[in-house]
């Protein structure tokens, strides 16, 4: 599913896309927490993109209406791959999770060319939020897979309104938000996400934006997209179902939302008491947009902290061509 299209381009932004000569940049779009094209989240990354502006990089992340779109920079830094900019239609992002995976494995493998054996290699990129290390490993007729430390460890930021409110704003009932000891929180990782839990998969897919009642749920604390996820899973690997929706970012819903899976091992930590160590969990999302994904998210415990959250996921290849601007 893609982003409805918004207000259309004002006059000013047509008027910054006329100069003499032309501009042109490669594109590639792919298909992130996925290692099947046409599932996952779409991703579209423009290459060389230092002369674009912001408004240049707005009007063109609306015209691709995905959910992000990528511009690749030079870095500041030279001993670093790339400075990057992370649109979504409406608004401009400090990070987001599947962008970072998406764009990392494309640099390693235009970097690598044909790939042979298996290799492993490092991406940094400069993002708005910080400098973000990436791992790749990149393995002979198979989508590479990417993972990276979150920036920052996710934050509890706080209750979120009653339940009967919360369920209001999607469209269920107030006995369907909650199992077991989770309960709606706001966890924050840089973006802050509404993390809803939701009793059974039945009621998760029937959750929607319900707009008479969203705002007063969910606009009025700050957030930039509302999470929810069970423990019904629609595969036995998987440890969470997800959704995300975003509406004020021009997103309604997305398929594999890292940043938020971030959130996630934040709900994790508080409410599922890991003892100290490494916990791997597999989350599957999009799967009620037609677009499955897998996110890795693995939790690092010392000392009873949540010390690091490692978000990781595979990336292939859909299309490419060139902008004319």
């Amino acid at each position: 599913m893609r982003p409805d299209h918004g207000a259309q381009a004002g006059a000013e932004d047509v008027q910054i896309f006329r100069c003499p000569e032309q501009m042109r940049l490669d594109f590639h779009t792919l298909d992130v927490f996925t290692a099947m094209r046409f599932g996952g989240n779409p991703l579209a990354v423009v290459l060389d993109a230092d002369e674009l502006d912001e408004i240049q990089m707005q009007a063109i992340a609306r015209e691709f209406n995905l959910s992000e779109t990528v511009f690749v920079t030079a870095p500041k830094n030279p001993a670093h791959s790339a400075g990057v900019r992370i649109f979504t239609p409406m608004s401009e992002l400090k990070f987001a999770g599947h962008p970072t995976v998406g764009t990392a494995v494309l640099l390693a493998e235009l970097k690598a060319g044909n790939v042979e054996t298996e290799q492993d290699s490092i991406v940094t990129l400069e993002q708005q939020i910080g400098v973000v290390r990436v791992g790749i490993r990149l393995k002979p007729g198979e989508a590479g897979f990417a993972e990276f430390d979150a920036p920052k460890p996710p934050q509890d930021a706080g209750a979120l309104p009653p339940v009967e409110k919360l369920a209001a704003g999607l469209g269920l009932i107030a006995n369907e938000i909650g199992f077991e000891n989770h309960r709606a929180r706001c966890f924050a990782a840089g973006p802050a996400f509404a993390m809803v839990p939701i009793s059974t998969r039945e009621a998760i897919a029937k959750a929607r934006v319900s707009p008479p009642h969203w705002e007063a749920a969910f606009d009025e604390q700050g957030i930039v997209g509302v999470y929810l996820y069970t423990r019904q899973c629609v595969h036995n690997k998987s440890a969470f179902h997800a959704r995300m929706f975003a509406p004020a970012l021009g997103v309604p819903e997305d398929p594999a939302t890292g940043s938020a899976a971030i959130c996630l091992a934040g709900a994790m930590h508080r409410f599922d008491d890991f003892p100290d160590g490494t916990h791997k969990r597999v989350v599957e999302q999009g799967y009620e947009m037609g677009r499955p994904s897998q996110i890795v998210v693995s939790n690092v415990v010392r000392g009873g902290e949540l010390e690091t959250v490692r978000i990781g996921g595979q990336a292939v290849r859909v299309s490419e061509g060139r902008l004319s601007i």
